[in-house]
């Protein structure tokens, strides 16, 4: 008992030195609970306790032992608080939206909760809008456009970023302009560049076009000199990307990518610690994954009988997973494939205890139109595989978000590479295709810079495509060939089509930030 009162003494003082005032009740239930420790090991304790507290708004310094007894608990729980979760797959329906204050010149949360998907017409000005503010504000800070509150003699040159309405109120020749707009077509066979205050034709036979993907309805600067109601433009160019670190000043600490955290887990150390300490786990992405194909089922056999005893964070299979458009019959044939999947998976106990199933639908899987972002997969289909998986399995949208830790991955089931190629109104000359589409997505801060015509969009959860700030991880995954390119501290990725690439994939190991290519060898046929 009197090993008990030092250590109630102990406790009593460690919380006054932190400023709280602590009941008897309270300190005997802290002192019986740390009673078996070591000396070091009860303060490591009690520092732990003190430091959660602290983090809590508590209405006032009295701690009562209700207090207590959940802060005991959640400290015990590996180290991390109530919001911080180790894996998170967000759905697209649940991106925050976040707006530009421009007077204060930072980011806020939009409050309003009322996001239909057809909304008021005036909607599909505003995504676009919206999307414009994103890409000026991070344009304006660039150092080519940044204008010195004390411009120095050594300073470099500036060029000043123009507003269309500046080049449509003068009646005479502007020389040196620059405009950031989007590229779009009013009139047919016509482009013009328009920004939320007007619009002015382009002369683009004599323009230059930098590296990227100009397609209509990106956003692009425009270089040239303005006459006689019509902008000569002489080079196109995409607008500055910008690292995450610098754009996350004007976040704070606002949870920008979703899930249930008010605060950007990227910066949570103990998440961090978890990710570094597992060096070994892996996320491993798969895409158009055919489960009524009797080679892909087999090689998956093998793929999970390799996996079962080092079993990987998490399995993300990418549609579409029939290799048939089935018409009226596809939803029973997808749904007798996935029941086929989970008897194979049964016998595999480590791999079906350990490691999330993560399920996002291809174009032509059943049963949502050509709109992004897409949902899930019906329920009345995925309920028997749920039934027998249980939680390990997760049926998600198209695009999705991964939060692994304090990583963030945004995912997308699109061949972007033909669309984007198709509808460029240049196909560059040099260099190769995915180091353009890297840099144009990640310039145009959407996983979908094209018109609503080719790539039609729910106007109020465009959101949902935004890499803005930057990820650490894009997957695109694509019927083009596998690549990994790295801009700026974000990845982007494409593991190919499973089946038509002799069944490779993309393996990603957050604990190093690496990519590995990964593929099931042929002699196991």
């Amino acid at each position: 008992m009197g090993d008990l009162q030092q250590i109630r003494l102990e406790v009593n003082n460690a919380f006054k030195l932190s400023g709280f005032t602590i009941r008897r009740e309270a300190s005997t239930f802290v002192a019986e609970q740390i009673s078996s420790l070591t000396s070091h090991q009860r303060q490591k304790m009690i520092d732990k306790i003190t430091a959660h507290l602290m983090h809590q708004c508590i209405s006032q310094p009295i701690l009562e032992k209700e207090h207590l007894e959940v802060a005991y608990r959640e400290c015990l729980s590996s180290g991390l608080e109530e919001t911080e979760t180790l894996l998170s797959v967000i759905d697209a329906f649940s991106i925050p939206k976040l707006n530009y204050d421009n007077e204060r010149k930072r980011f806020t949360k939009s409050v309003s909760t009322d996001r239909h998907l057809y909304p008021d017409p005036k909607w599909k000005a505003q995504f676009l809008i919206d999307r414009y503010m994103v890409i000026w504000q991070r344009t304006v800070r660039h150092k080519l456009f940044a204008q010195d509150a004390l411009p120095s003699m050594e300073s470099e040159k500036r060029f000043p970023l123009r507003k269309i309405e500046v080049l449509l109120s003068s009646s005479s020749r502007i020389d040196e302009v620059i405009c950031l707009g989007l590229l779009t077509q009013l009139t047919e066979g016509k482009f013009y560049l328009e920004d939320p205050t007007g619009s002015v034709v382009l002369d683009i036979t004599e323009t230059t076009y930098h590296s990227g993907l100009f397609t209509e309805s990106s956003f692009v600067l425009a270089e040239g000199y303005y006459d006689d109601k019509v902008f000569h433009v002489m080079g196109f160019v995409l607008p500055p990307s910008e690292a995450r670190a610098t754009s996350l000043e004007f976040f704070g600490n606002l949870n920008t990518f979703g899930g249930k955290s008010k605060n950007l887990l990227k910066n949570s150390k103990n998440l961090l610690k978890i990710e570094q300490e597992n060096e070994d786990g892996t996320i491993i992405f798969l895409s158009d994954v055919w489960f009524d194909n009797l080679k892909v089922m087999t090689k998956l056999k093998t793929f999970f009988t390799a996996y079962n005893e080092c079993p990987p964070i998490a399995i993300v299979f990418m549609g579409e997973f029939l290799s048939c458009p089935y018409g009226y019959e596809h939803s029973a044939q997808l749904k007798a494939a996935l029941i086929n999947l989970a008897d194979m998976l049964h016998p595999f106990t480590k791999l079906r205890e350990t490691c999330k199933f993560i399920f996002i639908p291809g174009r032509g899987d059943p049963v949502a139109a050509n709109i992004l972002p897409r949902p899930p997969i019906p329920n009345s289909i995925t309920t028997e595989i749920r039934d027998k998986l249980g939680d390990s399995v997760i049926f998600t949208t198209n695009p999705c978000r991964i939060q692994y830790c304090t990583q963030e991955i945004i995912l997308i089931r699109q061949d972007l590479v033909t669309k984007m190629c198709r509808n460029s109104i240049h196909f560059p000359e040099t260099g190769n295709i995915p180091d353009h589409l890297t840099k144009t997505l990640l310039s145009q801060c959407t996983l979908s810079p094209l018109s609503l015509g080719v790539q039609p969009v729910y106007w109020r959860h465009a959101d949902a495509l935004s890499l803005y700030p930057m990820p650490d991880l894009v997957v695109v995954a694509d019927h083009f060939q596998p690549y990994t390119r790295s801009f700026q501290d974000c990845q982007v990725i494409n593991p190919g089509s499973f089946p038509r690439t002799e069944f490779s994939f993309k393996v990603y190991v957050p604990g190093s930030r690496t990519v590995e290519d990964s593929q099931i060898p042929k002699e196991d046929m």
